[in-house]
This record gives C-alpha cells, structure tokens and sequence, in this order.
C-alpha cells in the first residue's frame, strides 16, 4: 500500500508523463509535490482508517528514504532511457509533406524517448519537406539497407499512393521481422493523438465514439455520477470562499455564476456553468472572443481561480443533470463551432460524446485560443474517443491534478 500510494501521488503531479518536459528544478518540485500529496494519503489511511498506531520515526525514516531512493532511481533510470542504444531505431518511408509531420512535430528529445530517427528515405518524386532531418537515398535495395542500418521500424509517410514497387519493398521488410506502420498509427502510440490531415475517411470509421447504450453506457454514467458527487463534497468549502471572494471584489450582489450557451451531444447546445472571471460587462457589445493571455477583461480574483481552475467546479451541476460526461472534450460556443467545422476536417466529431470538465486533450495540449489550437485538441479528443475505456477515464482524472497544482494551460 506504501508503494501504490507513492506511484499515485507521483502519477498524479505528472511524473510517470512519456513525454514530459520539465528540467531538473521542475521535476524535484513535481517530487516534493507528489510526496506531500501520498503522505497526506497515507496519514490519513493510518491513523483515520486503520487507527494505526505507527511510530512517528519510523514513519519519517520511511518518508525520507523513499524520498531519497526514488529521485536517485529516476535520475538514473532516464540517463540509461535517453542512450540511443535503448531506443527504437527507425526510418520514415517519405520525404514530402506526411513526412514533415514528425520533423516538424516531433522536434524535442522528449518526443523521441521512445525512438530515434536514423534517415528518411525518399519515394518517387516526393519533393524534399523535412530540412533538418538526415536524408537517405540508398543505393542498395530497402531490404538490404533496412538490415545494414539495423533498423526495428519503419514508418510509412508518403502524400500520394503508394507504387507498386514501394509496397513490394515494404512487404520484403515486413517479412524479414521489421515492422511497418503507417504515420497515422505511428503518432496514435507515440503522441497520444491522431493526425486529421492525414487519416483517411474509411479510417474515421473505426474511431467510434463512446458507448451511448448497453451496460458501458451505465457504467460510464455512473462513474460520471460518482466522481461528480466526490468532486463536489471534497470542493464545495473551496467553491463558498470563491464565492465570498468575487462579492469582496465586485460588492454585494453582484454575480457569482456566469453561463454561457455551449454546444454539446449530438450538436444540442446548453448551458454552461462556470464562477464568473470576467467583468460582467466583458462582451457588453455581443461580440464573442477567445481568451487571450493576460487577458484585460479578467478580475483579479478570476486570474487565481482560472489558473486553480476553481471556475469550472460549477460544471459539477452540468454533469450531474447529464449535459455532460466528467471526462470528454471541452465544449465550444455555438458561434465557434460553426467556424471551425468549416476549418477543421473532422470537427463534428466531437458532438458524438457529452462535453467534459476535463479530459484527454487538456492534459496534453495548453489553452486553445485559435483555430490551429482547436485542430491540435482535436486530435488528442479523437484519441480519447477511439481508445476510451473507465481505466483511461480515471488515469484522466488522477492526472489532472497536475493541471490544477501547477496551472498548465491556463489562461
């Protein structure tokens, strides 16, 4: 149990993230953080649950070696991950705008701690994208350079059909033991999301939504009840002194709630709840806006509770009436969709599922503000949709503790 509580409070300030980003200065206060957060669980397991009478050096010894022995496992443990002999070695079958995808998304060595790209080899007239990549025109055939270069995996990256010639290719790697995937199944299990711009039609068939009848609709339901009522007894002290706070700043009577007409399953708009973080003239002239950063119309004691996210606990009621699901993607405002369904390949898909307090896509991407945001968040809820399940659900929801404690993606 010692252990289990310590890999939580580590999973849920983002320490287990494949691709996280943080410097040494950030990953020891994501440590201390998780720490302080399975102590306090593990205090009350103790002495609240258990009535344990633990003695209190022991427990402390206990705490301080863990502390201790786990920063010493992690620093050493991604000193031997980041060796490229600990990686996949792979080469991307394509040099034009498919393959410009991984060079020009996939550019930091936390993108790539999974994998290191050994060329890319070009495919008929393919004009040449990737600048910063190594490029290979191997004289030998694929096959006999694939086991040269010692490669595991090859990606395959073309923009137009593929020839003949090049699937007899791939086809004679396959069957030597390397594999093949395709770009769109390569960015599904190294990015944890789905390229719009370059899965197929027939692909999107496969990317269903989540279930809507049956026992998984139950039990999805019931866990968006059950984490519903959880949030709110553990939150509601947080939501009165919110409360408290915005008539201290704005006076008596003024209003505490803001709602805002949102689109949600099945294109059915509602509305949605949130604690007011604006001025309450913010949109005096009728015209919508995204939030910008440093944003003039924000309070003062807005700035705290969006970057908290304290202004969403109010969706707690959206929830529990069935708007919306606990997890799933952020609903937009009717006026934006509209523009973005025409910009974006894809977009309506999101209205297959209820909207979401929190969800996939903001644990991995910030604060959209813009059309090429939206596209981006699309991708990671696409994601969500096709590889759902209640285990994922609540990995979501346990990490979404490091997006309230260190305010990623605020705004």
């Amino acid at each position: 149990m010692f252990a289990a509580v310590l890999m939580f409070g580590q999973y849920a300030v983002g320490l287990y993230a494949p691709r996280m980003r943080e410097d040494v200065k950030g990953v020891l206060l994501r440590a201390i953080s998780s720490f302080v957060i399975a102590f306090l669980v593990l205090a009350i397991i103790f002495v609240a649950l258990l009535e344990s009478d633990l003695n209190r050096t022991t427990y402390a010894l206990a705490a301080a070696f863990a502390f201790g022995a786990t920063l010493i496992n992690r620093i050493v443990f991604n000193r031997i991950l980041n060796r490229d002999r600990f990686k996949r070695r792979v080469l991307v079958y394509g040099v034009g705008e498919a393959a410009s995808a991984i060079s020009d998304t996939m550019r930091r060595r936390s993108d790539r701690r999974n994998f290191t790209i050994v060329g890319f080899v070009g495919a008929g007239d393919e004009p040449t994208r990737p600048q910063s990549e190594r490029i290979t025109n191997p004289q030998q055939p694929l096959a006999e350079y694939v086991r040269q270069a010692e490669i595991d995996q090859i990606v395959v990256a073309l923009d137009a059909a593929m020839s003949d010639a090049s699937a007899q290719a791939l086809c004679q790697c396959r069957d030597n033991g390397i594999e093949v995937v395709e770009l769109v199944d390569f960015f599904e299990r190294e990015a944890g999301k789905i390229l719009v711009d370059f899965v197929s039609p027939a692909r999107m068939a496969f990317i269903h939504s989540l279930p809507r009848r049956g026992i998984s609709r139950l039990l999805k339901r019931g866990f968006d009840i059950a984490a519903g009522l959880l949030l709110f007894a553990v939150t509601w002290p947080v939501m009165l002194v919110t409360a408290v706070a915005i008539w201290l700043e704005d006076g008596i009577g003024a209003q505490i709630l803001f709602s805002q007409e949102r689109v949600g399953l099945d294109g059915k708009t509602f509305r949605l709840l949130k604690f007011r973080s604006m001025r309450e003239d913010a949109e005096a002239d009728g015209i919508s806006r995204w939030a910008s950063r440093n944003d003039s119309r924000v309070t003062r004691v807005g700035a705290v509770i969006r970057r908290l996210r304290i202004d969403e606990l109010p969706q707690i009621i959206n929830v529990l009436a069935g708007q919306m699901a606990f997890i799933g993607p952020r609903p937009e405002r009717p006026e934006f969709v509209a523009d973005l369904s025409a910009k974006i390949p894809y977009y309506a898909a999101r209205h297959c599922v209820k909207p979401g307090i929190t969800g996939w896509a903001q644990l991995n991407y910030p604060y959209g503000a813009s059309v090429e945001d939206s596209r981006q968040k699309l991708q990671f809820d696409l994601y969500y949709f096709k590889n759902h399940s209640l285990v994922l659900d609540l990995m979501i929801c346990i990490a979404t503790v490091e997006v309230i404690l260190f305010g990623k993606g605020a705004r």
